[in-house]
This record gives structure tokens, sequence and C-alpha cells, in this order.
């Protein structure tokens, strides 16, 4: 079994279950022009409105949307380095996923991790030293750690279940993530070492895809609990948690806006995925991408 986007799987929408259930950039053919500037602000998603899946960018209001990664793989997962000036992603085949940097611009495709395992999800910690990703190279998904260039792959967490899905706090201090290893997906939080793993959420139903607000006060994250796919919001600590919002669709992938004052997420609600964005208290809800593709994972 794999590892999947739980909100879009469960939708059924065929191409989003094309775009979270395989993968990647099997080669060294990611990439684009010449040196890259910071683009710290702009959103990277992932579309396959040009035949697979690729990375792209574009600014907050959904404009200037601009491919970055153009190969016969799939790309997901993108994340933006601390400053901005590069963006890790997995690259997938039917075989394996690797994880990759780019400059912002696309330029300077570079491999980090090289097994026959999947290697998937980065997360930069915030300092840009390190990264952290989920792997089954020992058997089953577990978080592991290692430098920006792939150096010293270190695993975090060690059990029968599945450890997915990490998430740095703005101080470097800790990692969310999510965790079958109650008999459903709750989130969890450890000390960056992987020591003192916490159990934030316990609901019958499944709650995953932890994303950190960069002032460090709250985590939003994606859940079923109310009968389908919604964005909650909850403090660092797992208190108060909060529905933002509430429609029949499928409404997934939280990523926080780098002021912590606004959202950005994915739904269905339009008959397909795509990029939406809301204020962090869930009011506002505007859609950014508007193409008969499917446009899915921000990362702002």
């Amino acid at each position: 079994m794999r590892r999947m986007g739980l909100v879009f799987l469960s939708v059924g929408t065929v191409a989003l279950g094309v775009l979270l259930c395989l993968g990647g950039c099997g080669g060294d053919g990611c990439g684009g022009g010449g040196g890259a500037p910071s683009l710290r602000g702009k959103i990277a998603f992932v579309s396959d409105r040009d035949g697979n899946p690729e990375i792209y960018v574009m600014d907050p209001d959904g404009s200037n949307p601009t491919r970055l990664t153009n190969n016969a793989a799939f790309d997901l997962n993108p994340a933006w380095s601390p400053d901005g000036s590069k963006i890790a992603f997995d690259s997938e085949n039917e075989v394996e996923s690797e994880i990759y940097v780019i400059d912002a611009d696309g330029s300077n495709p570079t491999r980090l991790t090289n097994n026959a395992a999947l290697d998937r999800r980065p997360a930069w910690s915030p300092d840009g030293s390190k990264i952290a990703f989920s792997s089954n190279r020992d058997g089953n998904e577990e978080i592991y750690v290692m430098n920006a260039d792939g150096s010293n792959p270190t695993r975090l967490t060690n059990d029968a279940a599945w450890d997915w899905g990490p998430a740095w706090s703005p101080d470097g201090s800790k990692i969310a993530f999510e965790s079958n290893r109650d008999g459903n997906w709750e989130i969890y939080v450890m000390d960056a070492d992987g020591s003192n793993q916490t159990r934030l959420t316990n609901n019958a139903r499944d709650d995953s895809h932890p994303a950190w607000s960069p002032d460090g006060s709250k985590i939003a994250f994606e859940s079923n609990r109310d009968g389908n796919w919604e964005i909650y919001v909850m403090g660092a600590d797992g208190s108060n948690q909060t529905r933002l919002t509430n429609n029949a669709a499928g409404d997934g992938h939280p990523a926080w806006s780098p002021d912590s004052s606004k959202i950005a997420f994915v739904s269905d609600r339009d008959g397909i995925g795509e990029v939406y964005v809301m204020n962090a208290d869930g009011g506002n809800q505007t859609n950014l991408t508007n193409n008969p593709a499917a446009d899915i994972e921000p990362a702002w």
C-alpha cells in the first residue's frame, strides 16, 4: 500500500487520483533557465495542465502561472526553501520516488536521494540546513531527515505503522507529522531529533497533512471527522480544533502564507481540484486557478 492524499483519493476525481497515486521526474530533465533569485511569497503547486504532473509557480493572486519542470515523470509535493531560492519536490515513476531540488526558476535540478525506495514529501528546516522527508527504505513509511545537500540521511521514527508528511515548526525545534499507529490517521508532533513523540488529535476519523503557521502558534490540517474532507486549524499544542471550510466538496492540503494571514488549499468544489485561498479564519474563500486540469498541492 502507498500512502496517498486522503482528501482527493476519497473524492474519486480521476485526474486527482492519478496525480496523487502515481508520480515523478525519472531523470535529470527537470529545469529551466539561468540563475534564480528568491521568489518567496509566490505559490508553488502541481498541475497536469500540460499533460502530466509538473511543478508550477504563480503569484499569490493566481496570476502568472509558470511551469518549472518538464519531463515524462510525475513531479509532486513542492516545498520552498526558507529563503525562497529553491524548491524541493519528489519525482516519481511506477517503481521509485526520489527527492530533487531546483532553483526557484526551475534551473539546476539536483537529485538528493538515490535508492530503490519511495522518498517523498520533503520539508525544509527553518534555517535551510536540513530536509525532512518520508521514506519506506527500511520496510515501511517513516520520517527521515538529511542535510540539504542529501547527505547524512537519518531515521527519526521507528514503528510498525506509517509515519508520513513531516512539517517543521518555525523555530526548528519540532516536527509535526501524521501516523496511523493508533489505528487511524492522527496528527503527532516530536522533537526535531525524533524524541518525545506526542499525539495532538484523537478521534475516530482521519486527520492528516499538518502545516505550521509561520508565527508558530497554529497547525492547519485536513480531516474527514465531520463526514467529508475539510480544513481545520488548532493550537500548536492540539487545543481549540476548529473547522475553517464547510461544504460538500473535498477541501485539503493547507499551506500558510508567509505572514500567517491566509491559507491556500485545494478543493474540488468546482468539479476538479483547484487551488483556493482564504483568510486564516476561513473567510473570503477565493479560487486562484481555473482550468480543466487538476491543480493541487500548493506551497507558499
